[in-house]
């Protein structure tokens, strides 16, 4: 009876020692959370957050990020001119403190654009329309991009005033200006992404 008791004892220690030996698995962020956002950014984003309180940067890319990418058109042209001819790194206006590109969630860009092709080409009208932006700012070949946050871990937060292209709207009308608040004049999702890498986008030509 001793040695079963021991045995018992032994199997019992064996199962609790395997128990607190196993690491801890920590489970993947189910939304892409900026961590590389340097003392200014950092600094933006808490001012917005406060400002858009109790709705702030996290909650936003919860609800309209799930999939953890984002997306955004250029016309072609532009797209040579200033990332092609100039051999960016980043895309976006850039200045001394960074490079400042608006992108919204890429399920929302890659269906406006599903919606808006056919025979081969694509309907500006139709997909100014599903963005909420004029038809002008999608006329000829375009070119998407994609970018994975989770990755490329650029800085991403709340677009503010003060932010590279940010033109203020002058009227409740107006569908290709700046409003506060996460989105665009047209109701887009949108965020704010610092230094967001050529290297690591993928480029999809929209004809």
């Amino acid at each position: 009876m001793a040695w079963m008791i021991r045995g018992l004892l032994v199997s019992a220690l064996f199962v609790v020692g395997c128990r607190h030996s196993a690491p801890a698995v920590t489970p993947e962020p189910s939304t892409p959370v900026a961590l590389s956002c340097d003392e200014r950014q950092s600094e933006l984003s808490r001012e917005a957050d406060q400002r858009a309180s109790p709705y702030g940067i996290e909650q936003h890319l919860a609800k309209n990020f799930p999939e953890g990418s984002v997306s955004w058109l250029m016309k072609d042209a532009q797209y040579q001119q200033y990332v092609v001819q100039t051999g960016a790194t980043n895309f976006g206006r850039c200045d001394d403190s960074g490079c400042y590109l608006f992108a919204a969630p890429s399920s929302v860009i890659q269906d406006a654009v599903k919606k808006a092709s056919s025979g081969g080409t694509h309907d500006p009208a139709v997909l100014g329309q599903a963005l909420g932006l004029p038809a002008k700012n999608f006329e000829g070949p375009l070119r998407m991009m994609t970018l994975d946050l989770r990755a490329s871990a650029p800085c991403v937060r709340l677009p503010v005033d003060s932010d590279p292209g940010a033109w203020k709207c002058q009227s409740e009308q107006d569908t290709d200006c700046f409003k506060f608040g996460g989105y665009t004049s047209g109701g887009l999702p949108e965020v704010m992404v610092i230094n967001a890498p050529v290297s690591q986008a993928v480029v999809t030509e929209v004809p």
